[in-house]
């Protein structure tokens, strides 16, 4: 028998190294929570091109990848928590929400010195699971897997997609279903609604030690500011003032901007009943839980200062002695927050038209090519697209077709391009920069949809693998996945998206 000294396996490196900042917080942080073992846990998929960036050991991970990525097998290291925060949900205030279907196994330092979460959804129930499951099915985590890592190929920052597993077991929601985990990767899982769960409870320390954290965390260029927690809420606004207006750029609706949802590293969270715009409208709903529309796309924008103004509320006490002096610092940048976004959504937008100036009728001319697309039942992603080949001097019929009455945008092109005459570029420059920014593939709903009926009623993840594959590129042509790039037919629509809970 070899000696320890001499043993391979007794001197290698653990294939995650974890370094757990968040379970050292205080216990009010979190509970301790152990994923609960599944029957049969199958591999559907490991990303190990996100696992090397992350450091971690593909080699060791991917012979027992199935048990890791279900919970059944825990890591040397792994701290598993359940988070604990609060939350506006459709307006209303919950003070107890906290992870009732995800449990946090811990954090890792990737290639690029960055703190990173890993995370398991669907492991089971935790203290937070308010009478649920605690389990996933398998629709919405390929949905996540999908848009999460669609979204991170479109440049947008997002929460990321390291694994998902079938669990061998059903879930019970509306119908049977197979049961699956998705392990997600995050900058960090803290919420607004992780403040708002200490500030409900009068817990000033604790709140203190939270914004501590998150400066450390994510803005520690703030740290020595004379005034670091109003610094906080400027970084937080900026972050989500460009987040949302990226969103915008690809015609994307996130369906449930609660606060527990929304980051305050600025990253895309939960992928829940979220879908890209076909035809533009901008009072699109996805959500079959937002009967009034409070989350539409044309929404998102004002529902993210009003999210960033409850951040507002929870930061009072640690801004300013004076309640009066708090409330007139944080409410001086809630308002900002508007010009900043409109600034970062015109920069887009202009470029999507292809202007590298400014002049002061941009706005105008791509609100009249929006209002137009509107009226004409335009696909969001296929007319600026298009757009694109027309600045390159090609033929416009493809991107005429794409309004119900080609002729309708003429009068737009014709002043388009009077503006595009006193703006610096060449065509040929033009129409590549455009293509950089105006996505060729979107993760549509319907082939989403298919690609979960596929495996949930076959067993069959060609249709999920192939989406991948295509929408790995998206600024790329790629002509040999070309039907990906249309609209559904009407018997395709798939006009309801639902939570995964």
């Amino acid at each position: 028998m070899s000696s320890p000294l001499h043993d391979d396996t007794a001197l290698r490196a653990p294939p995650v190294a974890f370094d757990n900042s968040y379970a050292r917080l205080p216990p009010q942080f979190f509970a301790d929570q152990a994923p609960t073992p599944v029957a049969a846990p199958k591999l559907i998929k490991f990303n190990e091109l996100l696992a090397r960036e992350l450091g971690l050991d593909v080699d060791a991970l991917r012979l027992d990848a199935a048990a890791i990525f279900s919970g059944n097998e825990l890591l040397p290291g792994a701290r598993p928590i359940a988070m604990a925060y609060a939350g506006h949900q459709f307006g209303n205030f919950v003070p107890q929400l906290g992870d009732g279907r995800a449990i946090l196994l811990g954090e890792v330092k990737d290639r690029n010195g960055r703190r990173r979460d890993i995370q398991l959804k669907g492991p089971g129930p935790t203290p937070f699971s308010r009478r649920g499951d605690g389990r996933a099915a398998i629709g919405p985590v390929l949905r996540e897997y999908i848009v999460s890592e669609a979204m991170h190929a479109l440049g947008i920052p997002t929460t990321r997609a390291l694994a998902a597993v079938s669990t061998g077991e059903p879930v019970y929601r509306e119908e049977v279903l197979p049961g699956a985990v998705f392990t997600r990767v995050a900058a960090s899982h803290i919420r607004v609604g992780t403040f708002q769960f200490f500030a409900a409870r009068g817990d000033t320390d604790n709140l203190k030690v939270l914004a501590d954290h998150v400066i450390g965390r994510h803005y520690p260029d703030i740290s020595d500011r004379a005034n670091p927690y109003l610094a906080l809420l400027e970084a937080v606004a900026e972050r989500q003032a460009t987040l949302i207006a990226r969103w915008l750029h690809v015609g994307f609706i996130h369906g449930v901007m609660n606060t527990d949802n929304m980051t305050v590293s600025g990253e895309t969270i939960d992928f829940g009943p979220c879908a890209f715009m076909d035809a533009y409208d901008p009072a699109t709903v996805f959500s079959s839980i937002d009967r009034n529309g409070r989350y539409a796309y044309a929404n998102q924008p004002a529902i993210g200062q009003w999210n960033l103004a409850r951040l507002g509320e929870t930061l009072i006490p640690l801004i300013d002695p004076s309640v009066d002096t708090a409330i007139e610092l944080a409410n001086t940048v809630i308002k900002a927050y508007g010009e900043r976004f409109q600034a970062h959504w015109l920069s887009g937008m202009r470029g999507k038209i292809g202007l590298a100036s400014e002049e002061e009728g941009d706005l105008d001319l791509i609100q009249s090519l929006l209002t137009i697309m509107q009226q004409q039942g335009a696909d969001f992603t296929l007319t600026f697209r298009r757009l694109a080949s027309v600045a390159a001097d090609e033929d416009v019929t493809d991107f005429a077709a794409t309004f119900h009455d080609p002729q309708a945008v003429a009068p737009w092109l014709a002043r388009w391009r009077e503006r595009l005459a006193r703006d610096p570029q060449s065509s040929g420059a033009r129409a590549s920069a455009m293509r950089k920014v105006n996505p060729a593939f979107i993760p549509r709903n319907h082939r989403i949809e298919q690609a979960i009926q596929a495996a949930v009623e076959d067993d069959d993840f060609s249709l999920f693998e192939a989406l991948l594959e295509v929408l790995a590129k998206p600024y790329d042509d790629q002509p040999a996945f070309a039907p990906y790039t249309e609209p559904p037919l009407p018997s395709e629509r798939v006009l309801q998206t639902f939570c995964g809970t």
